[in-house]
């Protein structure tokens, strides 16, 4: 078997992601690569879930419209999803619940017989799922000892029980050879690699879809050496982190696109100031409220402008948890070795789904900042011949460290004289050949597919996973930049040389990297644009792109 879906889908509050998760890692386990995709509305109860987990013996990332299985917790699951069932494919539901063709277990019946709890429906269809796959019992009991940490017999005789009524009854998933790699959402993958930068400090108000990288760190508090903060909104969030990073510790923002608006003053703040913070924006559907928990790549040009005034500034955008991993520790030392606010560019799909991670933690080691060397007078915004002043924190011995959101000379005192203001403003901006310097050390630009085809697709964020799996189909060449400001305009240019046609796919619905790219003289042909608040499929980009070839 070369690769398997399969959908779990019921009601908000029945446990259906944590059941897409066990599924995930008991398939990851047999040697496959996972793509776990989570569809939830933003109910605490009610509402339909859904979860797709795919499972190949190649890296994958991205996940398909149809599937091969489909685990039923209810009606309104075959009501929605029966659609997406391949031929051939197999239906397994609860029998108390749902009427359909296919595997039925009773499975309150067998919550009963052991006294289960009624969130343990979905530990019964995983059961039944992995006798039906003919997966070894000691491999599903060693997953559910790892993922449910509560009430564990209980789970294990009701796995069992299910398991014990299907086993045999399909055709036998083999392992797929390769040892299991660790399972990571998007948002997990940008924690530890600040961590792995030397991050200090986690401040953050929770906005879906960023709140887990707060959670996760709260959670891990101890074990990665981190503080975790939850001030009273993200005005507070942004102006507490400058007083951190005036301090000295290495901070980190995140929010999604509401609370990044009431964050803008305070970017402008870092970059008058000089002040090195890193901001998390997960993009969500929007304007205002939007849609909470749906995907959208809308933020482009609002991160790009953000703040008034003109400054330096890093934005980039990872599109699969091993990018997510290296660029978010990359941020946190390009904005501590130029001083200036950096931006890691996330969206809900990249940031709450699951990835198998492939990433090497050494290629991320805490690069150490400028620092002043004790002599003479410490003038924070000493001028150098790269714009880079060294730094000091209060409390080092016979430094007065002054920071101010006015104009200033070298000392950090207000002023408001044109040959002062002209030199700062100078100075702040002449970092742009060191940092462009250091940016051309990294891969910024990345090309997958058929390097030499006429046809090309660009993309950014999370949209690169359709796009590369549609390009080995269709022999197409695939563009991604991974960083947006400063633009990587060469090499751009460069790894579109030879292409005819352009095609332009985001999850937005103007085209706002199409409109960037016109800025540095690159037009693309055709733009295949999704708006609905889903990310693109590997079915649906391919159906999209044969229309526009």
């Amino acid at each position: 078997m070369k690769e398997l879906s399969i959908l779990i889908g019921g009601q908000a509050g029945d446990g259906i992601r944590q059941a897409g998760n066990t599924v995930a890692r008991l398939l990851n386990r047999l040697g496959y690569r996972i793509f776990f995709y989570d569809d939830y509305p933003s109910l605490i109860r009610g509402g339909h879930n859904f979860s797709i987990v795919r499972a190949a013996n190649k890296e994958i990332r991205a996940h398909r419209e149809r599937v091969d299985l489909i685990l039923a917790m209810n009606q309104e699951t075959l009501e929605r999803h029966r659609w997406r069932l391949k031929p051939g494919g197999e239906i397994i539901f609860d029998s108390g619940e749902v009427e359909a063709q296919g595997i039925g277990l009773p499975f309150k019946e067998i919550l009963r017989e052991h006294q289960g709890a009624p969130i343990m429906r979905n530990t019964a269809a995983i059961g039944a799922m992995a006798g039906h796959l003919g997966i070894d019992w000691e491999v599903v009991a060693m997953v559910i000892r790892d993922t449910i940490a509560r009430s564990q017999e209980t789970n294990l005789k009701i796995a069992r029980t299910a398991y014990e009524d299907t086993v045999g009854s399909g055709p036998k998933i083999e392992r797929a050879g390769a040892p299991a790699a660790p399972l990571l959402t998007g948002n997990e993958a940008i924690a530890l690699g600040a961590v792995k930068a030397g991050l200090n400090m986690y401040i953050a108000y929770p906005m879906t879809p960023a709140s887990s990288i707060l959670h996760y760190l709260a959670a891990h508090e101890d074990d990665l050496d981190v503080v975790t903060i939850h001030p009273e909104n993200e005005i507070g969030v942004a102006l507490m982190a400058l007083g951190a990073a005036y301090a000295g510790a290495r901070v980190m923002v995140g929010t999604s696109g509401g609370g990044f608006a009431l964050m803008n003053e305070a970017v402008s703040l870092a970059g008058q100031a000089e002040l090195p913070l890193v901001f998390v924006e997960c993009q969500r559907a929007g304007p205002s409220t939007g849609v909470p928990t749906y995907t959208m790549q809308a933020d482009l040009s609002f991160v790009l402008h953000s703040g008034h005034g003109e400054f330096l500034r890093v934005v980039m955008a990872p599109g699969d948890v091993e990018e997510a991993f290296y660029l978010t520790g990359l941020a946190l030392d390009l904005a501590w070795k130029f001083q200036i606010p950096t931006f890691i560019l996330s969206d809900k799909h990249l940031s709450e789904s699951t990835w198998s991670f492939d990433a090497d933690l050494t290629e991320i080691n805490k690069q150490p900042p400028v620092l002043w060397d004790g002599s003479g007078e410490y003038r924070r915004y000493q001028q150098t011949e790269d714009g880079i002043s060294p730094l000091a924190f209060p409390g080092t011995r016979n430094a007065v460290v002054k920071v101010t959101s006015y104009e200033h000379d070298e000392y950090g005192i207000t002023t408001e004289e044109p040959d002062d203001i002209t030199k700062m403003q100078e100075k702040r901006l002449k970092k742009i050949m060191k940092l462009k310097d250091e940016l051309g050390r990294y891969e910024m630009v990345k090309v997958y597919g058929n390097p030499h085809a006429e046809r090309a697709m660009v993309c950014w964020g999370s949209t690169k996973g359709a796009c590369i799996e549609v390009a080995e189909d269709l022999d197409l060449r695939v563009v991604q930049p991974l960083l947006l400001d400063p633009f990587p305009a060469h090499d751009m240019a460069r790894a579109l040389s030879g292409v005819r046609m352009l095609i332009d796919v985001e999850v937005n619905a103007t085209g706002q990297l199409s409109d960037l790219l016109k800025g540095h003289a690159i037009r693309a042909d055709r733009k295949i644009l999704r708006y609905d608040g889903r990310p693109f499929t590997i079915d649906s980009l391919e159906t999209d792109l044969k229309e526009v070839l």
